[in-house]
């Protein structure tokens, strides 16, 4: 059995909780959190040309990360602001973006990734503020998510849903199992459980939490959680 660790974290846009735009902390945070793959929300500044909140150049000089090239935005480093990083070692097999239904734009990404020996498919979302329309993006997730079942599957993100056990997540429980991670918004005194990893009945589930170190509780508003696996 091999061990794999993937981490969810919105970024804001490196804007952190003193309101400076600082991506150099947001690459410290990930290097604490160590995994191998990292689902970013909010990985593009929101206006203009919607170039990434982390250059490129500094992404690669100063973590051990590289972006799966999903090929859509020149200047972006993700879809509607949603990012998957991988270590540079790992291999990506295949990737893709989805598109969901929107009041305001959103969008969901797909990548099947080899790391230490083990492929796992991976999604990454960032769902909206209405609970009506969540349930429509989830249920898109969900049904592109079924389309390759033969794979270990994690599904990761900023749901955006305050309640407990209702809305998308009672969608997404009927299909994967929830990490515990606990609670990542706000970042200076956390209150809700916001973002989520889930994971189908192939990965078994070893260990997970929210990072919540002092460079973490200043790099953004959000606190990223992450979980590890086995794969067999």
């Amino acid at each position: 059995m091999r061990t794999i660790r993937v981490a969810s974290y919105n970024i804001r846009k490196a804007i952190g909780t003193d309101r400076r735009r600082v991506p150099e902390r947001v690459l410290e945070v990930l290097t604490e959190v160590d995994a191998d793959i990292v689902a970013l929300q909010e990985a593009d500044r929101r206006f203009g040309i919607r170039s990434a909140a982390i250059p490129p150049l500094l992404l690669d000089q100063q973590s051990g990360y590289r972006a799966v090239p999903l090929n859509v935005q020149t200047d972006s480093m993700g879809w509607h602001g949603n990012a998957l990083l991988v270590r540079k070692e790992a291999e990506v097999a295949a990737h893709d973006v989805l598109h969901l239904p929107y009041l305001e734009p959103r969008g969901a990404t797909m990548a099947e990734v080899a790391v230490k020996g083990a492929s796992v498919r991976v999604f990454g979302m960032h769902l909206d503020l209405s609970g009506l329309w969540r349930r429509r993006q989830a249920a898109a997730v969900i049904h592109a998510a079924a389309q390759g079942l033969e794979m270990p599957t994690v599904l990761m993100g900023d749901l955006n849903e305050w309640s407990a056990g209702r809305g998308c997540l009672a969608d997404f429980a009927r299909h994967y199992s929830f990490a515990p991670c606990g609670r990542s918004f706000h970042a200076r005194r956390p209150v809700a459980r916001l973002d989520r990893i889930m994971h189908c009945g192939k990965l078994k589930l070893k260990d997970c939490g929210v990072h919540e170190s002092a460079a973490a509780r200043r790099a953004s508003d959000h606190l990223p959680i992450w979980a590890e696996f086995s794969v067999g």
